[in-house]
């Protein structure tokens, strides 16, 4: 079941038209995977510190259906899938709440697991593909 995010789109999301910037949808997505990974109980801090690896965005794509403005409710759903042994993406539905719930927009992003020493790819570490294969 895809984990949800709820979020309140704030004055520094928009432009001077008064609608999140379109980079900021790419920002609050990863708001919610952080969130969904600390759900997950992986605190990111020593995630990083004591696995030795780095888990670069490698590829984001994203379609925008609906404007977003400031003070507007959202619910933005991560349904992380696995790539190979060391890659993953993630889907985001970012759901404007009231009004009908309608989907705003839906952002995808692929990660790759890599050794921070070696800048190679590196397996995903156990904890982190227990919570891709629980998405």
């Amino acid at each position: 079941m895809p984990f949800a995010y709820h979020r309140t789109v704030h004055f520094p999301d928009t432009d001077a038209a008064g609608v999140v910037y379109f980079a900021n949808f790419l920002s609050i997505c990863h708001e919610a995977y952080e969130e969904a990974l600390q759900a997950a109980g992986i605190e990111l801090k020593a995630f990083f510190s004591e696995t030795g690896v780095v888990i670069p965005v490698s590829k984001s794509e994203a379609e925008y259906l609906r404007p977003l403005a400031c003070g507007d409710k959202l619910k933005i759903t991560v349904s992380p899938a696995l790539l190979s042994e060391n890659s993953f993406a993630i889907r985001y539905e970012v759901i404007r709440l009231g009004g009908g719930n309608k989907v705003a927009a839906r952002v995808r992003t692929e990660h790759v697991c890599i050794s921070r020493q070696k800048r190679e790819r590196a397996p995903l570490p156990p904890v982190l593909l227990a919570w891709i294969k629980a998405g």
